[in-house]
């Protein structure tokens, strides 16, 4: 299996985030990817590399996917904050009012000239600063994905998009949730447009994965599967319910499968096995996996209880799809425990389909 990393994740580095009420260290850190990478050198799985798309290619997968007003606006969000005062150099970007939609009569139709405005206007929760770094690290973990897309394109049975901020809470013109590009998406739709009819992308992270689902709400040739901490007392909350099944064409093609805080192994691996039925009775030619890690039962901000030797065996499930699979790295907030959690699932998943 191919991993490739991104070089520039350490440029994203938040200083604090808003959780539950007051500023603390941000949990979403750069060790996070370190330990990862370093349990990969311990326990080889294959080739890892630093991506080579170039950036005509990566620009156009991320237009793909994601608004250019959204995205030009993170392009320049960090300029643009520093050029307001030089002393914001020292701190970072954290919005602080948001439009609620036609419900409450705000337009967002109109994109303001105030920087406070748009910082609002693009996100949905005050946890994920933006930093001088920040788009530069996103676009880096794009390009892991793309190239993972590439090698199972190419003909490997699986690839590891291994980068960091996440993604898969990012929209198509929203951040949040530590996620500024969605990279499982990127995946998904660069597995469409590079010949794969019918993709389905099945998401193993605790949260929500309420930005793809947003992105292929109303299409029918991507599935979306999600297994996750019920919504009405889990982040993201507002979305991720099992009667959203998808609009338009897209009806019947999204599947969520709230589980509740404190949901141990043998329950969790039930929900795996419907939503694997789920894929199958799709018929793919490809999957995604936005792997996220923070089901684990030492995770700080979540309430899964799997340990670490599970991780195998889910790996072990996933192949048993029998698609060419490209992993994307998600969450997993237990830093000291992630690298091994990681690498147990995609060894379990390489040892199953070997």
């Amino acid at each position: 299996m191919k991993t490739f990393h991104n070089p520039h994740h350490a440029l994203h580095q938040g200083r604090e985030e808003m959780f539950r009420g007051r500023m603390v260290p941000c949990h979403e850190v750069p060790a996070r990817l370190d330990f990862v990478l370093a349990e990969l050198q311990r326990r080889p799985l294959g080739s890892v590399e630093i991506p080579t798309v170039d950036n005509a290619t990566l620009d156009a997968a991320i237009a793909r996917v994601h608004s250019p007003r959204y995205t030009g606006f993170l392009a320049g969000a960090w300029d643009e904050w520093v050029a307001m005062d030089p002393a914001n150099a020292q701190r970072d970007a954290l919005p602080s009012v948001w439009p609620l939609g036609n419900r409450h009569a705000f337009r967002t139709d109109v994109l303001p000239a105030n920087f406070a405005a748009r910082l609002g206007l693009f996100s949905f929760d005050s946890g994920s600063p933006l930093t001088a770094g920040t788009w530069a690290a996103a676009r880096g973990g794009a390009a892991c994905a793309l190239a993972a897309v590439q090698a199972v394109l190419g003909g490997e049975r699986s690839a590891f998009a291994l980068s960091r901020p996440p993604g898969h809470h990012a929209g198509p013109d929203f951040f949040g949730g530590y996620c500024f590009l969605n990279n499982s998406a990127i995946a998904a739709q660069a597995l469409r447009d590079g010949g794969k009819q019918r993709v389905a992308v099945l998401d193993v992270d605790y949260h929500h994965g309420n930005g793809t689902q947003t992105i292929f709400y109303e299409r029918d040739d991507v599935l979306t599967v999600s297994i996750h901490g019920d919504p009405s007392t889990e982040y993201p909350f507002f979305l991720g319910h099992a009667d959203e099944r998808g609009a338009g064409a897209g009806e019947g093609f999204n599947l969520n499968l709230p589980l509740p805080r404190g949901t141990g192994f043998a329950t969790w691996r039930a929900a795996l096995s419907t939503a694997l039925e789920a894929v199958a009775a799709f018929r793919p030619e490809a999957l995604v996996v936005p792997m996220g890690l923070d089901t684990f039962e030492g995770d700080p901000i979540s309430g899964f209880t799997l340990a670490s030797a599970d991780y195998f065996a889910v790996g072990e499930a996933l192949a048993s799809a029998g698609l060419p699979t490209v992993f994307v790295f998600e969450g997993g907030y237990a830093v000291d425990a992630v690298g091994t959690n990681a690498v147990n699932l995609l060894e379990g998943f390489q040892r199953a389909a070997a």
